[in-house]
């Protein structure tokens, strides 16, 4: 990073960024606008103080709900009386009359502004116990009440680990159970990078599609194939990323697919009304009455329900701008879709990831046909049975080499000194992925050799002959 001039701006927290909050291991996504309250963890605050401050800058919520930096020499303060520790923690007892202040009157320094610090160093002063503990036990004691007191938050800039880490910690079922370490094997097995057209069929509240915009950079393209009425995006907001990334994305509804296979989709300009084929834009605004060639109404004034004047021409000009502007709405989505269907006719995306609650073999079989050979592909389910199936039916059809079929363990460990040893509480699982790569197939040669070629009958015919020759001798 540059010291000098702007070019440390990219690193900087602007109005209007997305950022992620982080206390401890608890996340969230939030947008930095002005005067407005945030609630995180209990706490509230305001992030306009954050703004010019750099990206993972550790800051303190004073009184008013400001936030201010967390200066270096602060974060030690609170160990700085700490030297004396015990050998031994087995006389000590957890009876709750170790500690002499009481509720009431943390909660009175809290109000005598006393910071985090200064009230975790309170309670090590006012603990019988504290130094007969061992110097483990000491750090543990401060690791637990700093998460209690300490009025810290930590702003970090978006990125696809950090948003699966939120999604799996906070709501693990909108992102179908998907572990942070499963979904970078999914970029790298897609060989997802800039430049390359991707598809990707995902119900994970946008997470996989905003990592594969991420790691693409905002080059190439990325068609997003969805269910139902419209594209989920949520998680792809969170990320922020620049308006050129969104250039590069497009989506088409899973529903069309067979007729854009079998070139039925229809992609011209129709009239929502009638069905038929809408008029040029120009030309509809020429058939539109002009304001000076209204008729004057003036005697034949009303009033509506409101007290208002209306005729019946005010309220026919009100329909036409509402049929106008439905109009609009629906001449941008067949340009959308007509934009998404052209990507797709030609049949040679570079990848496709596949992370969905559906069940995967339908769609899989489906969007093969848009890839080109020799292109990787991967499909992410929570559980291994419906990823079986359309191993089989892979092995089957053919098309695919290196198939396989893998499910990651994950373990956390502690590395501190004389402390290092596996965390106790750790990830169930991570899902199954299946990965392969297509392959072009010559389907009059499979048929050739599905099909012998019938025998000769001529050498079997001779020796017959020979034999009845003798015998009429």
């Amino acid at each position: 990073m540059a010291d000098g001039g702007d070019d440390d701006s990219p690193y900087k927290i602007n109005e209007g960024d997305y950022v992620m909050l982080k206390r401890g291991e608890i996340y969230k996504a939030v947008q930095i606008q002005s005067k407005k309250k945030v609630v995180f963890e209990k706490q509230w605050f305001f992030l306009d103080n954050a703004v010019g401050d750099l990206y993972s800058t550790t800051f303190e919520i004073v009184s008013g709900g400001q936030l201010q930096p967390v200066k270096p020499k602060d974060e030690a303060s609170a160990a700085s009386d700490t030297k004396e520790v015990g050998t031994d923690n087995r006389n000590i007892m957890d009876d709750g009359k170790s500690q002499k202040l009481t509720r009431d009157d943390i909660e009175t320094l809290k109000e005598q502004g006393l910071k985090g610090q200064e009230i975790i160093q309170k309670l090590i002063d006012n603990s019988s116990t504290f130094r007969d503990k061992t110097e483990y036990a000491q750090d543990k004691y401060i690791k637990k009440k700093k998460k209690k007191y300490e009025n810290t938050v930590t702003i970090l800039k978006p990125t696809c680990r950090i948003m699966a880490l939120m999604y799996h910690g906070r709501e693990p079922g909108k992102i179908c159970h998907l572990r942070y370490d499963t979904l970078a094997q999914m970029l790298t097995l897609a060989n997802v990078h800039a430049g390359s057209k991707v598809l990707v069929f995902e119900t994970c509240a946008g997470l996989v599609l905003g990592a594969v915009m991420e790691r693409m950079g905002g080059y190439g393209s990325v068609i997003q194939m969805y269910p139902g009425g419209g594209p989920v995006r949520a998680g792809v907001e969170n990320f922020g990323f620049p308006a050129h990334f969104h250039d590069t994305l497009h989506d088409f509804p899973i529903c069309h697919v067979n007729a854009l296979l079998a070139g039925t989709l229809d992609t011209s300009p129709k009239d929502p009304d009638t069905g038929e084929e809408a008029p040029h834009p120009d030309v509809a605004a020429e058939a539109q009455p002009k304001m000076e060639d209204t008729p004057d109404d003036s005697e034949n004034v009303e009033t509506n329900a409101s007290g208002e004047p209306g005729t019946d021409d005010d309220r026919q000009r009100s329909k036409d701008a509402k049929a106008q502007l439905k109009r609009a709405k629906q001449e941008e989505r067949r340009k959308k879709l007509a934009a998404a269907a052209a990507q797709l006719e030609g049949m040679n995306a570079d990848g496709l990831v596949i992370a969905s609650r559906f069940h995967p073999c339908p769609v899989l079989m489906c969007l093969l046909r848009f890839l080109s050979p020799s292109r990787p592909f991967v499909v992410y389910s929570q559980y291994k049975e419906p990823l079986v199936e359309c191993f089989t039916k892979l092995k089957e059809q053919g098309g695919t080499v290196n198939l396989r079929l893998t499910d990651t363990w994950l373990r956390h460990y502690q590395v501190l000194p004389n402390r290092t040893h596996p965390m106790l509480l750790m990830s169930g699982g991570g899902g199954y992925l299946l990965s392969g790569i297509t392959v072009e197939t010559d389907h009059s040669r499979q048929a050739n050799s599905e099909e012998p070629a019938p025998k000769k009958q001529k050498v079997t015919e001779e020796p017959a002959a020979k034999k009845q020759k003798v015998t009429e001798s």
